[in-house]
Formats: C-alpha cells, sequence, structure tokens
C-alpha cells in the first residue's frame, strides 16, 4: 500500500478497500523500519496521525463529502508551526518548542482531513542545499546513504522518496523544494511567491520564501497544491486570486502547441553530462508530443546568484534578530548578574549553527552604512533585471525549462567546507525566487556517471501555475511509458514494506 501514488491510496479510501487508520499505521511502520537510516524525520506524531485518521474514517462512513486528499498521510517540514507539536525549523535555539498556533498551511491541511505523520529535517532556518546544517545532523538520500538529499527540504524529499509518506510540505527560499525533489526522484513544486500564505512559516527571507508541495507525481503534487493554496487576510503577501486549476491541468498533460524555452544561461560549463544528458533527452520528448522549443536569452541570470546571497541574507538577519532569549527558546548564560546583552548573545552563539551565523554576518554587512547602496541595492536592481528577462521571455515562449540542479546528489560532507561550492548547487533554482513566479522539478531518469536522479525544471509566469503541471504532467507520461513504471520504482530497498 505505501507503494501507491497518493492518487491511487485516495481511490483505496474512497472505495473502502483500507481506511485511514491501517493507512497511517503502515506508514507508521515503515517510519519505524527505516528512518533510522534516513533519518527524514526529527519528532513522529503517532498518536495524534492515528487519531485525525479515525476521525476521517469516521466522518467517511457517516457519508460526509471529504476532499480527495482525506486520510491520506503527509509530512510536514518542520518550518511551518503546528500546535502542540515541536517546531524548531531545524535549529537548536527552538528546541522543544510547541507553538500555540497553527499556521494557515497546517489549518488547510487539517480541514482537508490530511493526516500529518510528523515534522522533517531541515538546514537550519532553510539556510543550506544538503540538510547537512540541521541542528540535528543530516538527512540521507534513499537512492544512496552516502548521499545528501538536497536541501533546505531534505527531510520531506527524502521521506517521500523512502516510502515514509506519499506527499509532502516544504518550503523554496532559492529552490529548496525543486533542488531535493530533483537529487530524490521526485516532483516538487515552488507556487507562486504569495499563492500560499506564508502565516506561521518561519521566516528566513520574506521576499523569497514560499511553501509548497511534494509527491512522487505531478497529480499527487497538484492535489496537495491545490490544499495548500489560496488568500489569506492574515498574511500581507498572500494574493487575493482564485486558485489556478493545477489538478485539472495535470491530469490534461497536454503540451501540443505550446512554447517551450530553453534558457541559454542555464545550461553548459558545470552541468553535469549525465544531468544534460537527460535534459535534453526530455526535451526531444515534448517535441515529439507537439511543442516548440526555442532558445531564450536572460542575460541577468548570470548575477542572479551574486544578488540572491546578499538578499537572502540581509533578510535573514533582520528576522532572526527575534531569537533573543527573552521569549520563547533557547536561554542560556542566564546567571545572577548576567545582562540582557550578554544573555542574548551566549544563547544565539549556542543555539545558531556556522551557516546561520555565516549569513546573519553577511546580511549585518550588507545593510550597514556605507554599503547598503553598494551591496544590497546593487542586489535589488539585479533583481529588477531578472523579473525583466523572464517577462521579455515569456513573451517568446508559454513556459520555460533548464536542469533543475547542475549536479546529481553529492556525497555527505563534500561541499560542507566549502559554502561557495555548496551554493552553486541552488544556480539555476534561484532565478526563480527572484522574480516571484512559480517552478517545478520532475524526475527526468538517472546520469549515466552515477545511476541517480535527475531533474528537469519548469517555469510559468506568476499565477499561471497550471501550465507548469499541464506540461509536467505530459513530460511525465511520455518518460513513465518510456520507462515502463515511475523512476521511483527503481529506488534501491532500505528494508521491507508492502
Amino acid at each position: 500500500m505505501i507503494k501507491k501514488t497518493a492518487a491511487q491510496m485516495s481511490a483505496s479510501l474512497t472505495s473502502g478497500e483500507t481506511t485511514s487508520v491501517a493507512l497511517t499505521q503502515s506508514h507508521l511502520d515503515r517510519i519505524n523500519e527505516v528512518d533510522s537510516k534516513v533519518k527524514a524525520f526529527l519528532h513522529v506524531d503517532g498518536e495524534n496521525a492515528l487519531a485525525q485518521a479515525a476521525k476521517v474514517d469516521a466522518e467517511r462512513a457517516a457519508g460526509k463529502k471529504l476532499h480527495p486528499l482525506a486520510g491520506v498521510p503527509l509530512a510536514l517540514k518542520d518550518v511551518l508551526a503546528q500546535e502542540g507539536v515541536p517546531t524548531t525549523a531545524g535549529s537548536k535555539i527552538l528546541q522543544g518548542w510547541k507553538p500555540p498556533y497553527d499556521s494557515t498551511v497546517v489549518s488547510k491541511l487539517k480541514q482537508a482531513g490530511v493526516v500529518i505523520l510528523g515534522k522533517t529535517n531541515m538546514d537550519e532556518f532553510a539556510m543550506g542545499s544538503s540538510t547537512e546544517n540541521s541542528g540535528y545532523g543530516p538527512t540521507f538520500n534513499p537512492w544512496d546513504l552516502t548521499r545528501t538529499p538536497g536541501g533546505s527540504s531534505g527531510g520531506s524529499a527524502a521521506a517521500v522518496s523512502a516510502f515514509e509518506a506519499p506527499i509532502a510540505v516544504g518550503s523554496d527560499t532559492g529552490g529548496s523544494i525543486r533542488q531535493p525533489a530533483a537529487l530524490t526522484g521526485i516532483v516538487g513544486v515552488r507556487p507562486t511567491y504569495g499563492a500560499v500564505s506564508r502565516y506561521g512559516l518561519i521566516a528566513y527571507s520574506s521576499s523569497l520564501d514560499q511553501a509548497g508541495p511534494f509527491g512522487r507525481t505531478v497529480l499527487d503534487t497538484a492535489l496537495l497544491h491545490e490544499v495548500m493554496a489560496g488568500h489569506d487576510p492574515k498574511d500581507a503577501t498572500s494574493i487575493n486570486a482564485a486558485v489556478p486549476n493545477v489538478v485539472a491541468a495535470a491530469r490534461s498533460a497536454d503540451v501540443k502547441g505550446k512554447k517551450i524555452g530553453v534558457i541559454k544561461q542555464l545550461q553548459g560549463d558545470g552541468y553535469q553530462n549525465g544531468v544534460l544528458a537527460r535534459f535534453n533527452e526530455s526535451l526531444e520528448l515534448l517535441a515529439s508530443l507537439g511543442a516548440e522549443i526555442v532558445e531564450v536569452d536572460c542575460p541577468s541570470f548570470e548575477y542572479a546568484l551574486a544578488a540572491y546571497y546578499l538578499i537572502a541574507p540581509s533578510e535573514c538577519s533582520s528576522n532572526l534578530a527575534r531569537f533573543d532569549a527573552m521569549r520563547y527558546g533557547l536561554r542560556t548564560g542566564d546567571v545572577d548578574g548576567a545582562s540582557a546583552e550578554s544573555v542574548m548573545n551566549a544563547t544565539r552563539e549556542a543555539g545558531f549553527g556556522r551557516e546561520v551565523k555565516r549569513r546573519i554576518i553577511l546580511g549585518t554587512y550588507a545593510l550597514s552604512s556605507g554599503y547598503y547602496d553598494a551591496y544590497y541595492g546593487s542586489a535589488q536592481k539585479i533583481r529588477t533585471l531578472i523579473i525583466e528577462d523572464y517577462k521579455k521571455a515569456f513573451t517568446q515562449a508559454d513556459v520555460l525549462v533548464s536542469p533543475t540542479s547542475p549536479i546529481t546528489a553529492f556525497k555527505i560532507g563534500e561541499k560542507s567546507e566549502d559554502p561557495i561550492a555548496m551554493y552553486l548547487a541552488d544556480v539555476a533554482t534561484i532565478p526563480v525566487n527572484l522574480a516571484g513566479i512559480c517552478g517545478m522539478s520532475l524526475p527526468a531518469g538517472l546520469a549515466d556517471e552515477d545511476g541517480l536522479p535527475v531533474g528537469f525544471q519548469i517555469m510559468a509566469p506568476a499565477m499561471q501555475d497550471q501550465r507548469l503541471y499541464e506540461v509536467g504532467g505530459a513530460l511525465e507520461a511520455a518518460l513513465v511509458s518510456k520507462w515502463g513504471g515511475y523512476l521511483i520504482d527503481q529506488v534501491p530497498a532500505l528494508g521491507g514494506g508492502k
């Protein structure tokens, strides 16, 4: 049962073939069996999950009309507040904190009857591309346990790839849903900025952060996207517009007559040969389905990485100032006679990890008097140019495409001593975040060099998220037909599981 897609699980629940309690228990058993190897979860909320499942079963038995995902289990990134459940954002500074409220995303999941299994591991405050920066140790890639699952949503991606949950929620600041989806052979979507409420999402970079769905198929991801999205008056950045019909788009899976724009700057040097081979094969498949492939030029993308790593740390240095040991979270050094300043300094020293400290310092410097215009101001100008590049490109193509990540999953520890090399892993995903548009990664096959998953990235204009699912659904169907099954079917066995 755990190997089924979320849509198949939904059908089994509706038909009475299984119950949500049985389905939830089988996933809890799977977590118990394999998570000691994968370490996807920080907190498994088994008792509450089974109670949620029993409630859904009772409602279904009573004939209540339910959402298709009602009773389907889900893994939740530990960046979203859930009432009464430990929520740490992967940081020691929040160890043991239990929010007194639900984030809007969690409220929507509960309303839809989705069963939340627990909280998944992540790079501390979402700062990283490998989940090695977690205050609680790394998560491992189910395809090869010596490698990273990507980040910062590596725990959520690994949970879906290891059959510990059929769907999951992540957050994407510079590619933190799409890159781990690519590295673990699943589908991940960053919705348009403002399409999913940020209320109760612990902030890293407020103008870039966006929660989004993971699934093993395009349709599963669309079903979860539909639950999560929608206007929220509690969030000032929330867009007051109808949610695009992403589920219908995923099912239509039609690219006939569509123009697919290949971004000239997101290929070539630095991209693994196996990644480019799978990418080009996917383009050929799309062309065979009746799409027109065109090349587009986005010259400002060359500066996207540099701009991002000024804007994001600048916003994080401001956002993380709230962790001051005074109101919640860790408190260290509170001895007789200690000043508030010394307690705060001791707490931040003990509670924040190395990468978080690095980005706070970078951001504080970029925002400091005399440097603001040279650094933060210039980065915002680059951001405007990137937005203009996208606008121009979308007059030439319906969607834009590139490899999701220039490389496949790298070894744990391989890049941890070289932050710049780690940052380069986000080179293809960052422009989407800077422009506030939407993007998807879906599996394009395995690289020849190492037999590891490759991601294919699709980008669409703001609030045109359905285009991702139309093109993604069509490409997925063609690839599944070619492979004789989903790519995830090829993941090595970690243990039993029925």
